[in-house]
């Protein structure tokens, strides 16, 4: 995008944002012209909690749709927008409320804890969510002889089982980030033998066989924190490639490198300034969960604020 149009569409919206008293939110993972316009950048938990700090009306959510809907559970009273509808969360669309139900009645004793990357009513369904940051936490607070469905994420259910080292029963759901899993071992080995003093971070979404070979597996805001912190130089980063920019914006003293370039979400890549400024100016494409699910979904995410 030439420069002049990027400074009008920015002028427009800073304008517009005033005028509706609205935030922007933008998720690690959105392109970079969409971060330095936003407000807030962050994982989708965190900027919903920041929303709901905010005295803002208006939310415009530059993520994808479970995000937008979760702002929309812990900010019922605000409008919340999103600049495209259709990006969605191919993850998230993996695990269905009947499915989830009958799963649940051949389990009756089981408690079922979320990802937050699910839908608003699968939150409704479940005992209490959790983050890529903060699942250890949340299942070690259960009774250990209560079996668990963890939903949708298998990947980050067995990484988040593996780490807790004890006798619980676990049923994961057969769901997974088709981002992710683009980033196999010999990406890694690749990466290192390329940049042997790098540091690897990568994301508990990824295959086992990949975060076996990682220093650190993190979530979004766990890698933002470890790369300021390290005494690395390079880094080597496995997730979203969305997030390099944020990681070299914050630490420009400091080299980062994608595991691959292949671990691309195309819906995180639909928001643009274009359709930013559209949503505030029509005021469309509003995400609103219905009052009786978004309780049930509140307080599985109010359980999970409890523990951590």
């Amino acid at each position: 995008m030439k420069r002049g149009k990027e400074d009008r569409l920015r002028a427009e919206i800073e304008r517009l944002k005033q005028e509706r008293k609205a935030i922007i939110l933008a998720h690690n993972y959105q392109p970079g012209e969409v971060q330095d316009l936003a407000d807030y950048v962050g994982d989708s938990l965190g900027l919903s909690q920041q929303a709901a700090r905010t005295d803002a009306e208006v939310i415009v959510f530059c993520g994808v749709h479970f995000m937008a809907e979760t702002a929309s559970i812990l900010c019922p009273e605000k409008t919340v927008l999103m600049p495209d509808p259709t990006a969605g969360c191919p993850m998230a669309d993996m695990v269905d409320v009947e499915g989830l139900q009958a799963l649940k009645r051949e389990h009756p004793q089981a408690l079922v804890v979320a990802y937050v990357n699910t839908t608003a009513a699968v939150k409704a369904e479940s005992d209490l969510c959790c983050t890529s940051a903060n699942a250890a936490k949340v299942i070690a607070s259960l009774e250990p002889e209560r079996e668990i469905i963890f939903v949708p994420d298998k990947y980050l259910g067995q990484y988040t089982a593996s780490q807790l080292g004890d006798s619980r029963r676990f049923v994961f759901w057969n769901g997974f980030c088709p981002s992710h899993v683009r980033i196999l071992p010999e990406h890694i080995q690749q990466q290192r033998a390329e940049h042997p003093e790098a540091l690897v971070m990568v994301h508990p979404e990824c295959l086992p066989e990949v975060t076996a070979l990682a220093d650190e597996v993190l979530s979004t805001s766990g890698m933002c924190r470890v790369a300021r912190e390290t005494t690395r130089r390079e880094v080597i980063v496995g997730t979203e490639t969305g997030i390099l920019h944020r990681l070299r914006r914050e630490n420009p003293d400091k080299r980062f490198y994608p595991a691959t370039e292949l671990c691309v979400c195309p819906n995180m890549k639909k928001n643009s300034l274009e359709k930013v400024l559209w949503a505030l100016q029509e005021m469309k494409y509003e995400v609103k969960v219905p009052e009786e699910v978004r309780v049930r979904a509140w307080a599985a995410v109010e359980r999970m604020l409890a523990v951590t």
